[in-house]
Formats: C-alpha cells, sequence, structure tokens
C-alpha cells in the first residue's frame, strides 16, 4: 500500500460553532471558544477540526445561507480570530477545515441582490430562472428540501427562481463560468489564509437538468421531491473534476464532499487517485429508516443486517481505490447512541460501542462534538422550541398528512436535527459552561453527568474510552493493522452481532458489537487464542457478549 497522507492517520473533530464555546455572553458560540478548548482537542487526539459555516449570514439555515463566501460573520467574531485558530491550531498540529457551500447562497448576497434586479445584468444568469408555465404557475412542481415549493416568484424580474433548500437560499448556476470562477476564487482565498482542508456541502444538487420536467406527485401537497429530479444528474463529475484542478490540486489538503444519494457502487468515481474528492460523505448507514427520501412521517423500521451492509459496502467500494470518512453523527443527524440500539439501551455503553466501530472499519474517523461524552437526543415540548427550519417543513409536512400536533411532534422530537445542535456540555455549573447569557438553544438537561468536566475525573468515562481507542488505532500494538488493514465482514446474517476483520498480511483484529439489550452467545471458535485490545466491559468472556458489549480482539 501506499504511504498513507496525514488525513488518513489521524481522526477529524466537527464542530458546529453556533453551539460549542461562547466567550461573550451573546448565548452563541463563536471562533474564539473553539480556539479555548485546542488543548482539549489536542487531548482527544484529533489532527483536524471541521468548522461549520462561520461566514457572514441572515441564519435562516444556521449558517449554510451565505451572504459572503471571504469573510467571518460577527456573530463568531472577526477575521482576525480565524487567523488566531489557525495559527494556533497549527501549533498544536491541528488543521482547520472549513465548510464550502456552493450550491446556493443566501439572497442576501450581492450577487443574488444584483441578479434579481433585472434579466440584462451582469450577474443576471448566475442564478436559476425560468419563466411561469403559461397559466402562472412555477416552472415545475418540485418541492424543495425544506419543504413546500422549490420555485419563488420574482416581482422585479418577473420570473422565478430555484431553490433547492430555503426560500432564501437561491441556487447558483454551474453552467456559468463566471459562478465557478468566482467560487474557485473564494475557497483559494481561504487556502492562502491557511485552511487546512474543506468538505463541500450538498454538492450532488449543483447540476440540474437540461430540461425541466414535473416530476411524480408523492404528498398531499401536489408536489414532487426536488432530491430524485435533480440529484446527481449526468455531467456533475465534469464541474467537479475542473473545481478540483482550480482548487485542490497542489496542496496538502483533503476534501471531503457531502453526496447524499450517492451509493457505494457509485464512490469509484468520485473518490481516489482519478476522483474528485479525497473522501465522500455517504448516507446509507444513517438513512436507514428513508430508504427512498427523508420524510419523516414515512420512517421504517430497519434490521442490522441492513446497517452492516450498508457499512460494508461502503468498505469495499473504497478498498483498492479510495478513502472512506467513517461517521455516525453530524449536525444534520440525531445523536447514534438514539439512533442504533433499542430503546431502555445503556447510553454509557452505547456510545462507547460506536466509538469501538468507529475507529476499528477502514478510513478516517470523524467525531461530532458531544458524541465523544456519549450526548444523546433531546426531546422539547413545543414546536415552537425547535429552531431548525427543516424540523418546521417537516412538522407541516407530517400535518398536511393528517397526522394530529402531538403525532407531528414525536416525529420531530425522534428526528430533529436540533437533537444535534443543542450546547456543548462542558461543566457542572449553569448552562453546562457553553455561556453566561441565555443559550440559542436549550442545554440537555443530562449535562450535570454528561459533559467533559465529570467525564474527566471518571476513568470509565466515554471521554476517556474515547481517548483510549484513538491512541490504540494510531498508536497501539494493532494501529498498522487498524489503519491499514482491509476488512472483511463475518456473521453477515446476524441479526444482533457486528462482526468484522481488518487484516494485514499475516495479522488481523477482530471486532465484535452486540445491538442487542440481551445478553447473546457466538462461536467460540472466532476468538480462539486471541487477545483483548479494548472493550466496553471490563472483562470479556469468549463466546459471549453482555447487552451493547463491543471488543477489539488481536487474532
Amino acid at each position: 500500500m501506499d504511504t498513507l497522507k496525514w488525513w488518513q492517520q489521524t481522526a477529524v473533530y466537527q464542530i458546529y460553532p453556533r453551539s460549542f464555546q461562547d466567550t461573550t455572553g451573546s448565548g452563541e458560540g463563536d471562533i474564539a471558544g473553539v480556539t479555548r478548548h485546542l488543548d482539549y482537542l489536542k487531548k482527544l487526539g484529533v489532527g483536524a477540526i471541521w468548522l461549520t459555516p462561520v461566514y457572514p449570514s441572515p441564519m435562516v439555515d444556521n449558517g449554510y445561507d451565505i451572504s459572503d463566501y471571504t469573510a467571518i460573520d460577527g456573530r463568531y467574531g472577526t477575521i482576525e480570530d480565524m487567523d488566531t485558530l489557525i495559527a494556533e491550531g497549527k501549533k498544536r498540529d491541528i488543521r482547520v477545515v472549513m465548510d464550502l457551500v456552493y450550491n446556493h447562497t443566501s439572497d442576501q448576497h450581492a450577487w443574488f441582490q444584483e441578479s434579481k434586479r433585472s434579466r440584462t445584468n451582469d450577474k443576471a444568469d448566475w442564478y436559476i430562472w425560468r419563466d411561469a408555465k403559461e397559466d402562472g404557475s412555477a416552472p415545475t412542481n418540485w418541492r424543495s428540501i425544506f419543504g413546500g415549493p422549490a420555485w419563488t416568484w420574482c416581482e422585479e424580474r418577473q420570473q422565478y427562481y430555484l431553490h433547492t433548500f430555503a426560500v432564501e437560499q437561491p441556487d447558483l448556476n454551474w453552467e456559468n463560468p463566471a459562478v465557478r470562477q468566482a467560487l474557485y476564487d473564494a475557497a483559494n482565498f481561504w487556502i492562502a489564509k491557511g485552511v487546512g482542508s474543506f468538505r463541500i456541502d450538498a454538492i450532488v444538487y449543483i447540476k440540474k437538468p437540461a430540461v425541466f420536467t414535473d416530476g411524480p406527485v408523492d404528498g398531499a401537497d401536489g408536489l414532487s421531491s426536488i432530491h430524485k429530479m435533480i440529484a446527481n444528474t449526468p455531467g456533475i463529475l465534469d464541474f467537479l473534476h475542473e473545481f478540483r484542478r482550480k482548487v485542490f490540486d497542489g496542496h496538502d489538503i483533503f476534501t471531503v464532499a457531502e453526496a447524499n444519494g450517492v451509493t457505494p457502487a457509485y464512490l469509484p468515481q468520485w473518490v481516489g487517485k482519478d476522483g474528485a474528492f479525497s473522501m465522500l460523505f455517504e448516507f446509507s448507514h444513517v438513512n436507514l429508516e428513508f430508504p427512498d427520501d427523508e420524510v419523516w412521517y414515512r420512517a421504517e423500521k430497519w434490521s442490522l443486517t441492513k446497517l452492516k451492509k450498508a457499512l460494508s459496502d461502503s468498505q469495499q467500494a473504497t478498498a483498492a481505490n479510495g478513502w472512506y470518512p467513517i461517521f455516525f453523527e453530524n449536525h444534520d443527524q440525531i445523536r447514534c447512541v438514539n439512533r442504533y440500539f433499542p430503546e431502555g439501551t445503556d447510553k454509557k455503553k452505547a456510545a462507547k460501542a460506536m466509538a469501538t466501530i468507529l475507529f476499528s472499519l477502514r478510513g478516517t474517523p470523524f467525531i461530532y462534538e458531544g458524541q465523544e461524552l456519549g450526548m444523546a437526543n433531546t426531546a422539547f415540548a413545543r414546536i415552537e422550541d425547535y429552531n431548525d427550519i427543516s424540523t418546521h417543513g417537516q412538522y407541516q409536512l407530517a400535518l398536511d398528512e393528517g397526522f394530529v400536533p402531538a403525532e407531528a411532534l414525536h416525529l420531530v422530537q425522534a428526528h430533529s436535527r436540533d437533537n444535534a445542535r443543542t450546547p456543548m456540555q462542558w461543566t457542572t455549573a449553569a448552562q453546562a459552561g457553553f455561556t453566561t447569557g441565555t443559550p440559542w438553544l436549550p442545554v440537555h438537561d443530562d449535562y450535570p453527568q454528561c459533559c467533559a468536566e465529570s467525564e474527566e475525573h471518571d476513568a470509565d468515562s466515554v471521554l476517556w474510552y474515547y481517548r483510549r481507542i484513538q491512541a490504540e488505532r494510531f498508536q497501539g500494538e494493532a494501529a498498522a493493522i487498524l489503519q491499514r488493514g482491509r476488512y472483511e465482514e463475518l456473521l453477515a446474517d446476524d441479526e444482533r452481532i457486528y462482526a468484522f476483520k481488518r487484516i494485514l498480511d499475516d495479522q488481523a483484529t477482530l471486532t465484535l458489537v452486540n445491538f442487542t439489550n440481551e445478553t447473546i452467545d457466538y462461536d467460540v471458535s472466532l476468538t480462539e487464542g486471541a487477545t483483548v485490545l479494548l472493550g466496553n466491559y471490563d472483562a470479556q468472556e469468549a463466546g459471549r457478549l453482555r447487552p451493547a458489549e463491543a471488543v477489539i480482539y488481536r487474532v
């Protein structure tokens, strides 16, 4: 195998800055708060931190509606604060990863403000504009990701503009070379600043079909999912390879793209030596309950074999060419201890079990803030308590389908993105040490037990387990196997145990995880002659796994 690059030999930590650490009392986190905790992150063993957007934004979609790609929003600090973060991170061998949101801008961006004024100005074709149908209705019946029509009428131009997401997030026209160059210039601005890598948001939507047509109606609103109509349109890779040539090539950085809808079978076209990106977030293992489209009231039950197949398919698809970003949480997903384990499971054991998988699969582990503490979902009592725009859209979709408000709220509590966005839990003090003011989202009520301060003093905590397992993966006796070894699934048809080996020459590790609340037995010959590297129980018994037990063996 070729020599591994720096980003293949470390873990990445995702930060949602608004919820990480407030240093001003505003109730919202800031860049200085990230800098404050760099030593905590260094102790956790991460080599890069990915920041969700900190650019100027009206915050309709919590920063994913950007009004200036080369500045910092005042709520997060200044460009000098970013310079300080980059410099202090470099001292600790921690690189800063910026989030690029290039499918759309805010409707407050200067580009859109000019584009909407007329059909003849310099930026008239920087966005997706279309005339109304003969009857005056929208060009197509597409439903936006956040609910409601994906087209909005503009009086000034007497045309509709397309927005895959919110009304306030108009889609850019990637067919225009000037648009693409402006986006490349913005990325290169941050590389010149010393940014270490990029995550690229919602990239599957940048290429639109040559002809816009109505889709099949799939809801009571009479609309059709835009995702099914525009995601991964042929020709998208031509744009992305140009992106790579103009920005990424020649720099010692990694790129990881969000690509909902790209299945493992297509990963080799997107990543690897000839791919557009270093890594690709695909979502088959976190969309188990949504096999077709993410509509919360249509959530389906799923089996463990479905999860195992999704993970195995991704491992195999990048085995010979490419690299996989291993993740179970991010700012758009619910907490993994709630998603993958049955009700009543010991959350501490479940969090350690997921960490065991995270650090023993092949790829780069991505930790989301609070995951290393075992943070769990919340459940706000009223829909008004939720901030997330998609949550309100999904709530309305459920009401439109005939669900009563209590049922719709239950769906929200189970699936809302705000589950991952509650403030980081630092101490046992008021507001979990996140702020001295009123937090923008309520702090989870379990913070006295589940916080960095409490877990620092508990050697059996989830935090200490994360530290131990990352050390095992990158500096331990089996480090070479866990970083370089090929993946081989075992017990593929078992609905209770996820089992896999990592094999390097004549050496191997074996990971076993029990996804049930019961003690279960397995073929003891699997671990014959093996020694325990790490587990989430104090003592292991060959041939038996206790509830939510996870263990890595050297075999």
